[in-house]
Formats: C-alpha cells, sequence, structure tokens
C-alpha cells in the first residue's frame, strides 16, 4: 500500500492507478473501520487526515484524466483536515524509489529529477500560482545552491508547497504565463475562465508537444485548483 507524496505526474501507468486504487483502499478501510490494513503504516499516516487524502486523489484524477484515462469513483466527502505531519520516506527518497522502480527510464509524463535545476523547473509554475515571493526565492536559492542536502530540502518544501490551495489572482496569473507557450498555437482563449483557460493549456500542450509545459506539475496541478469552487 502506497500513497505518493510527489506529484503525481511522475508516476507510471501503473504506479498511478494502482495509487488511485490505495487511496480508495483508505477511505474504506478508516470510514468502515475494517481490520484489514487498519495498522498499515500508510493507514495510520492519514486516517486523521482524510479530507487531505481527497485532495491527494484529486490530484491523482487530474493526473489520470490528463493520460486520456476515465474516471468514474469520486472520493468521499471527508470534510476539510490537515495534511500529515510525516512522511514515510521523505520525497527526496521517493525520487530515488522511483528511479529504481522504473530502471532509470522515464515511465511517467515528468522525467524524475536529477538536480535542484530539473526539479525547480518541472515545479516552478505551482509554486508561482501559491506564493509569488516564494517563487522568487526559490529560484534565487536554485542559481546558487548545490549538493544532495539542497535537493533533499528543495524537494520537501516543493511536496509541502503543492499541498497548499492556490488563490484566484496568483493562481490565474501563473495560468497566463503558461498560456504563453501555448497562445500562437491556436485561436484565442477562453475569457475570465480559469477552468478552461487551464483546459486549452493541457490540449494545446499535449498536442503540439509543448515539452516545458508537458513536463510541469502545473499541467494538472493548477487545473485541479482551477476547477474547485
Amino acid at each position: 500500500m502506497r500513497v505518493w507524496d510527489v506529484h503525481p505526474g511522475y508516476l507510471s501507468r501503473q504506479s498511478l492507478l494502482g495509487e488511485h486504487r490505495e487511496i480508495h483502499a483508505i477511505f474504506s478501510v478508516v470510514m468502515n473501520r475494517k481490520a484489514g490494513y487498519a495498522r498499515h503504516p500508510e493507514t495510520l499516516r492519514w486516517k486523521d487526515a482524510l479530507g487531505s487524502l481527497a485532495h491527494r486523489h484529486g490530484f491523482v484524477v487530474q493526473e489520470m484524466v490528463l493520460r486520456g484515462y476515465g474516471h468514474f469513483s469520486p472520493a468521499p466527502d471527508a470534510g476539510q483536515t490537515p495534511w500529515p505531519e510525516t512522511f514515510i520516506d521523505e520525497p527526496f527518497t521517493q525520487f530515488s524509489l522511483l528511479s529504481a522502480k522504473y530502471g532509470g527510464l522515464r515511465a511517467g509524463r515528468i522525467p524524475i529529477p536529477r538536480d535542484p535545476s530539473s526539479l525547480w523547473a518541472q515545479h516552478k509554475y505551482s509554486v508561482m500560482a501559491r506564493d509569488p515571493g516564494a517563487y522568487r526565492a526559490i529560484g534565487k536559492a536554485v542559481a546558487s545552491a548545490r549538493g544532495e542536502a539542497f535537493f533533499r530540502e528543495l524537494a520537501r518544501t516543493l511536496a509541502e508547497v503543492l499541498r497548499t490551495r492556490p488563490r484566484k489572482g496568483p493562481l490565474g496569473d501563473a495560468l497566463l504565463h503558461m498560456w504563453g507557450y501555448v497562445s500562437g498555437l491556436g485561436p484565442g482563449r477562453p475569457e475570465d475562465d480559469l477552468p478552461g483557460l487551464a483546459r486549452e493549456i493541457q490540449e494545446r500542450a499535449l498536442l503540439h508537444g509543448v515539452r516545458y509545459l508537458v513536463e510541469s506539475t502545473a499541467l494538472s496541478d493548477l487545473a485541479y485548483w482551477a476547477a474547485m469552487p
């Protein structure tokens, strides 16, 4: 049983669909007080965080839909809860586990990052949508930092940032930055419609192979939050 903390864009088809099943299994075990897997570390980690697990489910589903998979099993309404305070494996370690699992080959939509620069490039618009100040500060730190210790810290910071909900203004600004990469690949854009803008960015990026966006966490991350009421 595994619920990853890194963005689901890094997961292979098998890992992505497998996590979706595991999330529903945790909901079932906790909400129906089932004995099976009740003491599993993942169940224990999420049992008081089902509202946040529903968000993780949403992240996974948005990634599934982006890759063309159907989805017909919504998460239960579990209200609002904090995210778990602990990781079973640190996000940096999760990247190592995925790399070993996939034999070092690219298996998900986003390649496993090899250094802080590639990790930051994959996350920058997701951070911009949440905190423009953090976007500038992290970008500056990445430009001058080196070493595994910084990579570890950055991986954890970005995993935690992506758990927070963007405010509408910065979210719209980040989507417009992304739109700049695809605006010339078709007519017009949805006006004052963030969900529609996010979908149009997805469609054009995938259709035309806009690598910088296709390999971005924001391609599914911001679409999820744009659609939230």
